[in-house]
C-alpha cells in the first residue's frame, strides 16, 4: 500500500504531466475529481499524531481553481467540528475583513498549514508541519492560484520559511505571496484590524 508522501507524489505527477500534455508551464487543467482525491487522502491521513485527536480533518474549501488562496495555521475547535476551514471567531472576523476588503469568501479558496487540530489549539510542532506540508504544496499545484496570502508567522514559515510578520507584512514576496496577520492575532488586539483589512485590498487589485 502507498504511503501518504508517496500519493502525494502521484498527484503532484499527475498535475505537471498534465500541464506537459497541454505544451504550457503556466496552464493547469485541473478537475475537481482531482481534488476530491486529495481531500480523501488529507481526511484519511495518520502520517503525524494529530490525526488521533481530530474530529474532522480540514482539507480547505474554494473554488478549483483559484486566483486568490488565504492559507492560516490550523483548525480550531469550530473547524474540527465542522471539517470546514475558518468558520469560529476568527473566521468570522476573517469575513468581516473579506467584506471590507471588496472581496467575496465564495471566490477564495481558504485552507491552512495544518490539516487536523493541535491539542488546545496549541501552535504546531516542526515535525507536524514537516509532514503536513506536502498537501500543501499539492493544494498550491492542483489549484495554481495566482496570489497567495499567508496569515500569520506558521504560514509564512512553512511555506518561506521566513518569519516576522509585522515586519513581512503588506509586502508581495517572489511575486506571489502576500503576508499578513493571522485573524486570531486581529481578533486578539483588534489595533491590527486596519492594516488586515489593507492587505487584504491588495489581493482584490492584484493584476489577476
Amino acid at each position: 500500500m502507498a504511503t501518504g508522501f508517496e500519493q502525494i507524489r502521484t498527484f503532484r505527477y499527475f498535475v505537471k504531466k498534465k500541464i506537459i500534455n497541454n505544451g504550457n508551464e503556466k496552464v493547469i487543467f485541473m478537475d475537481h475529481v482531482d481534488l476530491r482525491h486529495l481531500d480523501q487522502q488529507i481526511c484519511t491521513c495518520h502520517l503525524c499524531p494529530l490525526s488521533e485527536g481530530r474530529k474532522r480533518a480540514v482539507p480547505g474549501s474554494g473554488p478549483a481553481p483559484t486566483d486568490i488562496m488565504l492559507v492560516g495555521e490550523a483548525p480550531g475547535k469550530e473547524e474540527d467540528l465542522t471539517g470546514e476551514p475558518f468558520v469560529g471567531r476568527a473566521g468570522r472576523l476573517l469575513d468581516a475583513a473579506l467584506v471590507q476588503a471588496g472581496l467575496e469568501r465564495s471566490k477564495v479558496f481558504i485552507t491552512s498549514v495544518i490539516k487536523c487540530r493541535p491539542p488546545q489549539n496549541r501552535k504546531p510542532k516542526k515535525a507536524e508541519i514537516d509532514q503536513c506540508r506536502p498537501y500543501l504544496q499539492a493544494q498550491i499545484e492542483f489549484l495554481h492560484p495566482k496570489i497567495i496570502c499567508l496569515m500569520g508567522n506558521t504560514a509564512t514559515q512553512a511555506v518561506l520559511g521566513r518569519q516576522g510578520v509585522t515586519i513581512l507584512r503588506g509586502q508581495i514576496l517572489q511575486d506571489r505571496f502576500l503576508v499578513t496577520y493571522h485573524p486570531a492575532a486581529v481578533l486578539r488586539n483588534r489595533n491590527l484590524m486596519n492594516d488586515f483589512v489593507s492587505d487584504l485590498k491588495r489581493l482584490n487589485t492584484w493584476e489577476l
